[in-house]
């Protein structure tokens, strides 16, 4: 009977460590909604960078409804446990002085329209973007990690 306890014990113990080791990694689990919010994201801004070769004010409204729906997932993001890469990304993003998603909607509606050459240069930078964001969320692998912490190093 005393062996029995023993046994049960030692793999209580065990339990627990591989438990807590595993709530260490600090990287959040997969997340249906975060994967398509972020793919549904990425559609909506493409549509809409591919709109800035013509006046930034026919389409002002359409460019605050997406910065809405980022706050929102931003706001969904935020308050997930161990997802500080994720939130990181997206914060960087949304910043009006980096030139990402925000600086590029920012330089549109001061210049009023964007250049063929500069709109297509800019698509390829931000839908990678959202292409490593995507990956990172369906992998939550050490490459993935690794290639959003490249991107988010590179533009701080």
């Amino acid at each position: 009977m005393k062996h029995l306890k023993l046994k049960h014990f030692a793999f209580l113990i065990l339990f627990s460590l591989i438990f807590s080791s595993c709530s260490l990694t600090r990287t959040a689990f997969f997340d249906q909604y975060s994967y398509e919010k972020t793919i549904e994201l990425k559609v909506a801004t493409n549509r809409l960078i591919n709109k800035a070769a013509t006046p930034y004010v026919v389409h002002k409204e359409e460019v605050e409804n997406l910065f809405l729906d980022i706050e929102k997932l931003i706001e969904y993001e935020k308050n997930k446990p161990n997802n500080d890469i994720t939130f990181a990304m997206w914060k960087m993003l949304t910043d009006k002085e980096k030139n990402l998603l925000a600086g590029f909607f920012k330089r549109w509606e001061v210049n009023g329209i964007v250049s063929k050459s500069f709109l297509e240069e800019f698509k390829k930078q931000i839908l990678e973007a959202f292409d490593l964001l995507i990956q990172y969320e369906v992998k939550k692998d050490k490459e993935s990690k690794e290639a959003l912490l490249d991107l988010i190093n590179l533009n701080t």
